[in-house]
């Protein structure tokens, strides 16, 4: 119980006095003893920036050789030192750094764990994570680790102007990589196709999946509205980069006439498209009054849930005879496009792939991630401003997928449409574990 007390009474009174270093702790650290009374960040800051001096002054010793020693064969001596800059923690710190010149007046020779630690491209990556995790470009100082007084009064690269221009460029990079990536070797089984209305400006984007389930952003392109020629811009983009349009594939829509046009036509009339049930029963269900919406919707995921295929059709077909009369909307709404929202049941696919692929869930997860990731955005200044962070949003979805559900028959979908858009073509084995096998 003394022995408590006791301790508390230490605690208290190191406390008071503004939690003061042990002595022993103070003669071992030296200079470092300040930056230790910040904390344990701090003090590894102010640590890591010693080693970093010497081994720059390790490495000029192994390129120059040893001070003061005359060397006949050395091929470089020492030049002073000059002020540079390490990236640490998404800002920049300033260091002093030994130069070396070349004895036959070559120029600067570079040392290489200067240039490693000097490298932007970290504090690059660190303010894309902050800025699509919903940090603003004004609160991004807040986020950082605290690396102690003295150093964070001599970084930069933190402030509101210059985060915005890191952003940009990282984004535009971004871009650049997904709308240059190679389609030779990717075998889709479905793609899907949405719009994403960013306060005024529309980006159509494309979201495919690989045989094996793995879901992949292929592109995006810009546009005043979701309208045909900018989705058949995309499509046609997706082609030029080595995407075959003879494999089977199964396209996915929301049931919007400009994207199933834009399939058409760079994809020929043959093309399988699976309308979205989802989006098909909204768009019913809105023609009606409240009272009748919900036996409505029960026989129209009755019809959908049916294995036959032409069972199936016929209950959609009554309904919408059913509706006619005292619901021409309603009828008129079903009967567009109604057996493409039944290709999946023709095509033989049931189960849990059906479920996946008979609505646009996936990409509209993707979209939703786009969305989350640009909600600080306040004015878009621009199309190039909507495309750089759409593609960035997209990306950071991609490291959040998973193999969608039902993957497993990915490879009896491909085959099937593949025999269904050209029947004279033989089927395409498949290995035991079900994953269409291509030449």
């Amino acid at each position: 119980m003394k022995e408590n007390v006791a301790v508390a009474q230490a605690a208290t009174t190191e406390k008071g006095a503004g939690s003061q270093l042990p002595v022993r702790v103070q003669e071992a650290l030296g200079e470092l003893a300040g930056a230790a009374q910040e904390g344990l960040m701090a003090l590894s800051v102010g640590v890591g920036l010693g080693v970093l001096c010497e081994l720059m002054d390790e490495e000029v010793e192994e390129v120059v050789g040893p001070k003061g020693r005359h060397d006949p064969e050395r091929t470089a001596h020492r030049h002073g030192r000059e002020g540079g800059e390490v990236t640490l923690g998404g800002r920049r710190l300033a260091v002093e750094r030994p130069r070396v010149r070349s004895v036959e007046g070559q120029g600067e020779v570079a040392l290489q764990t200067y240039t490693h630690f000097a490298d932007r491209d970290p504090l690059s990556r660190v303010v894309m994570e902050r800025m699509l995790a919903g940090t603003s470009t004004r609160r991004y100082p807040r986020t950082q680790e605290p690396v102690g007084e003295e150093v964070e009064a001599d970084a930069r690269s933190t402030s509101k102007s210059s985060v915005s221009r890191t952003f940009v460029e990282r984004t535009r990079v971004a871009l650049g990589e997904l709308m240059a990536r190679r389609l030779d070797d990717v075998r889709l089984a479905a793609l899907m196709l949405d719009g994403i209305e960013l306060k005024g400006r529309t980006n159509v984007v494309c979201l495919g999946v690989t045989t094996d389930g793995v879901k992949l952003p292929l592109g995006l392109w810009e546009g005043s509205t979701e309208n045909a020629t900018v989705a058949t811009a995309l499509l046609s983009d997706l082609v030029e980069r080595g995407l075959d349009p003879e494999q089977g594939m199964l396209f996915v829509l929301d049931g919007a006439k400009a994207l199933r046009k834009a399939v058409r036509k760079v994809f020929g009339e043959a093309a399988a498209v699976q309308r979205c049930i989802r989006h098909k029963e909204r768009n019913v269900l809105e023609h009606l009054p409240e009272r009748d919406r919900p036996a409505v919707k029960r026989r129209l995921r009755r019809a959908w849930a049916e294995r036959d295929h032409g069972r199936g059709l016929d209950q959609l077909g009554v309904l919408a005879v059913e509706l006619e009369r005292g619901h021409p909307g309603a009828a008129g709404s079903l009967r567009e496009g109604m057996a493409e929202t039944l290709t999946l049941t023709r095509l033989g696919i049931e189960g849990s792939l059906k479920a996946t692929l008979a609505s646009t869930n996936p990409i509209e997860s993707m979209i939703e991630c786009v969305r989350r990731t640009a909600r600080n955005v306040k004015r878009w200044s621009s199309g190039e401003m909507a495309l750089r962070w759409t593609a960035a949003g997209m990306l950071e979805a991609e490291g959040q997928f998973r193999r969608v559900i039902g993957y497993r028959d990915l490879a009896k979908l491909a085959v099937a449409v593949e025999s269904e858009i050209s029947p004279d073509r033989p089927a395409q084995p498949t290995t035991e574990e079900g994953i269409l096998t291509t030449a």
